[in-house]
């Protein structure tokens, strides 16, 4: 009798022939996701405003990272990284991370107009312009994945950290997902959304100076911390590779139990 062939069960996360756009790429989480996404055989075609930042990460990591100046705020940027994408995909892109975000915590009372609508432009609106570009192929072709990277604020309030227009926006976000997910799971699309908990980036430096502000996550996260970066990428894969095939329109939380309580 013939042995059962072995099963692979870590096959279905690698990305090797596939061209990933990711968003936000200069820093923070958005650098780690490029190098995660590299790391299991994607190329990444890795956009952000810092392109000086974005060549260090492509000299860093070798072959397979194209950098690309974008700004999320301006179309033109969108359709120039949609386009360049494509050309490197040779046809529709595989997977989308959106991963670019701002947020200015402040009291909602005193916030600035245009500092929300900066805030919602980025995080939102430029989030949807570019899964509109990217999914029409995707959908043409039908196969592709589309990561939006949300937040945990997208699911409960961030107070006492005051943040009126991030919590709009990451929200809006996360029921976008769904919304896209269910529009498009017959299409061959899978859209869901990442929801970190509190992690050190960029964005959050100003927090991990603070004393109070650490003392605060430290004592009401149910884990006792904040997350590390690393903590991140297996979530990331799930959500970017076969392994979630039949996973759409759905928000995965990495919070250290912070929406559970």
């Amino acid at each position: 009798m013939t042995a059962p062939a072995a099963v692979d069960p870590l096959a279905p996360f690698r990305l090797d022939g596939r061209t990933v756009v990711v968003t936000g790429a200069s820093a923070g989480l958005g650098a780690r996701f490029a190098r995660v996404l590299h790391g299991a055989g994607a190329t990444v075609v890795a956009a952000a405003r810092r392109v000086e930042r974005l060549d260090a990460l492509a000299a860093d990591l070798g072959e397979r990272v194209v950098p690309v100046a974008c700004d999320v705020t301006v179309d033109d940027d969108l359709v120039r990284l949609a386009e360049q994408g494509a050309e490197v995909a040779g046809g529709a892109i595989d997977v989308l991370v959106n991963n670019a975000g701002i947020g200015y915590p402040q009291p909602a009372e005193s916030e600035p107009m245009a500092e929300f609508r900066e805030v919602v432009d980025v995080n939102l609106h430029g989030l949807f312009r570019l899964t509109q570009l990217v999914a029409g192929p995707m959908i043409e072709a039908r196969r592709g994945v589309v990561v939006n990277v949300a937040s945990m604020l997208g699911q409960v309030a961030a107070t006492p950290i005051k943040q009126a227009s991030y919590c709009a926006s990451k929200g809006a976000v996360v029921n976008l997902t769904r919304e896209l997910g269910c529009q498009w799971a017959r299409k061959g699309v899978r859209v869901n959304a990442l929801c970190p908990g509190w992690f050190a980036s960029e964005m959050t430096a100003a927090m991990w100076d603070d004393e109070s502000s650490e003392r605060f996550v430290s004592s009401t996260c149910p884990m006792g911390r904040r997350g590390d970066p690393h903590e991140l990428d297996g979530a990331l894969l799930f959500l970017a590779s076969d392994a979630s095939t039949y996973v759409t329109g759905q928000t995965l939380t990495v919070d250290g139990g912070w929406t559970a309580r």
